[in-house]
């Protein structure tokens, strides 16, 4: 196997450091606009090396990975980048894996009630030219959406005999010691995702949309974490889980916290949430882009932060037993255990861990396929099994 890891951020940088301590591949090839940083991160292994790339060029992304002869391409950069590398990949004959879908566009009269171009569409749209080309893409293969969507399988196939919702819910009690405001991730996908109409979806309804931050809820986040207000956000596994578990709503809510959400809000009413470029002073600039290079880069902010980080599905339904059930299947990092084991922070730990193990299931030949695929359509076990083995235990509540 001969991986192109495309972004040598935080997440890249601890997909790189993760996937260092395995066996199952060749080389790593680390591409990043910046090719300092993208040597950097390669500096872990001497199976890895770097690369400058522009990953808004789908030519140049398949030009690069034809003269590395790579088989699997790894998108590790914000979802403003996921077609031009599928695209890349599927050129070169490769297959690809993501962290984040294509972005989608707000119904253009009823945002809050209709969806308009969803979270994917653009990459399910040719998944038969994925088939015809006996090439893989395993989409939203991160944390969330990824492991909570394997979560869902094995629930669907070992706990539950009838599923009502499917309820991704995710919080920590994090905190970064210095700075009044330092998000964990990058600001750029999480304006893209909390300010975006929400979707849920529902059997008799199908895909449909609510206001941001809608329909609060208090979800008790165990191992220590506690009771967090979880509030809509769009998310991919709502647009994932339908398509192959049986189900009669799906959600996914995430923990923002109050003042979070407000500084969200002021960056919408600014317009400091816009992507379109401004001409400022002789230069255009996009004014998100401005508050990204403004905020500190999660990656620096390990030593820093303080506490854990929880991502899991929420089912309900009938049991196995044909009982009532309702159960939280989740998996908790702790930031000192993963700056200690790994030397990066929790959050894109987290993230980073999942799509490795997919890519040593897909080497070993337990996981395979073709088209345009979700966790959902592969067997959860050896995944689970295997992420256990990297030191990431996964649990099971039931309430």
């Amino acid at each position: 196997m001969r991986i192109l890891l495309v972004g040598a951020g935080g997440v890249g940088s601890a997909f790189a450091a993760i996937a260092a301590r395995r066996d199952f591949f060749e080389h790593v090839i680390i591409a990043d606009y910046d090719e300092g940083r993208a040597l950097k991160a390669a500096a872990v292994d001497e199976r890895f090396s770097g690369a400058a790339l522009d990953a808004s060029s789908s030519a140049a992304v398949a030009d690069l990975a034809r003269q590395h002869s790579i088989t699997h391409l790894m998108n590790a950069v914000d979802p403003r980048f996921v077609m031009p590398l599928f695209e890349g990949a599927l050129a070169a004959g490769a297959d690809y894996l993501d962290m984040a879908m294509s972005l989608s566009k707000s119904h253009p009269d009823k945002p809050y009630e209709l969806t308009g171009v969803k979270l994917g569409d653009e990459q399910f749209a040719v998944t038969d030219a994925w088939e015809k080309a006996g090439r893989l893409a395993l989409v939203g293969i991160g944390v969330e959406p990824g492991l909570s969507d394997v979560f869902a399988r094995y629930a669907a196939d070992y706990l539950f005999s009838a599923i009502d919702e499917l309820g991704t819910r995710d919080g920590s009690n994090l905190t970064v010691e210095g700075y009044d405001f330092a998000p964990s991730f990058s600001i750029w996908t999480t304006i893209e995702e909390c300010l975006n109409p929400p979707v849920i979806w529902e059997k008799e309804r199908g895909w449909h949309t609510t206001e941001p931050f809608s329909e609060g809820e208090v979800f008790d986040f165990p191992e220590g974490i506690g009771p967090v207000e979880c509030v809509n956000v769009e998310h991919e596994e709502v647009l994932l889980m339908p398509r192959w578990i049986d189900c009669s709503r799906v959600t996914f809510k995430y923990g923002l916290g109050d003042e979070f959400i407000d500084v969200l809000k002021t960056l919408h009413k600014l317009g400091l949430d816009k992507t379109e470029k401004l001409r400022v002073g002789g230069v255009e600039v996009s004014p998100r882009d401005v508050v990204a290079a403004a905020l500190p880069d999660p990656a620096t902010l390990g030593d820093k932060m303080r506490g854990k980080t929880c991502a899991g599905v929420h089912v309900t339904g009938t049991g196995k037993d044909g009982r009532p059930r309702s159960t939280y299947l989740y998996s908790v990092v702790d930031n000192e255990w993963s700056m200690r084991e790994y030397g990066h922070q929790c959050v894109v730990w987290q993230t980073a861990v999942n799509p490795v193990v997919a890519l040593e299931l897909l080497a070993n030949g337990t996981w395979s396929g073709a088209g345009v695929l979700g966790p959902e359509a592969f067997d959860a076990v050896p995944f689970l099994d295997l992420l256990t083995s990297y030191g990431s235990p996964w649990g099971i509540r039931d309430f």
